[in-house]
């Protein structure tokens, strides 16, 4: 049963879609929605560590989410940024740390020789995780 729902974002169309549907689950379960924005830090080893986002333009993407979900329906909403090295590894860690037994996100349109370079957060995810993962189209 579906208890606890995470929606991991970045603020793009293929996660505004994953998030939708991850407020249509939590709606029709009655489950918790969390919603998290892992920023991704890069250096560190011999200077400071730089993230992708600055704080308020992650908490920006977590207002606007948090406003989409509730014309869902959805009552409350559990919002955090997540600070990771790696986004696929910050979603799954924050996902067995709050017992989340539901992932919902969205994947990039990578296709042929960019997706063997760069690889797949989605794909990433739904070999680590521990949960079901639904990646929305």
């Amino acid at each position: 049963m579906t208890t606890k729902v995470l929606c991991p974002i970045d603020g793009t169309p293929h996660s505004l879609l994953a998030l939708k549907v991850a407020a249509d689950i939590a709606v029709k379960f009655g489950a918790e929605l969390a919603i998290c924005v892992v920023n991704v830090a890069y250096g560190g080893r011999r200077g400071a560590l730089i993230y992708h986002w600055t704080d308020a333009d992650a908490q920006k993407i977590l207002d606007e989410a948090e406003t989409t979900v509730k014309a869902q329906g959805v009552t409350s909403a559990h919002t955090a940024v997540v600070l990771h090295r790696e986004a696929s590894a910050g979603i799954v860690g924050y996902a067995d740390e709050k017992g989340i037994d539901h992932i919902v996100m969205g994947s990039g349109d990578k296709r042929g020789f960019s997706r063997l370079m760069l690889g797949s957060v989605a794909a990433d995810v739904c070999a680590r995780a521990h949960c079901t993962v639904t990646v929305a189209r």
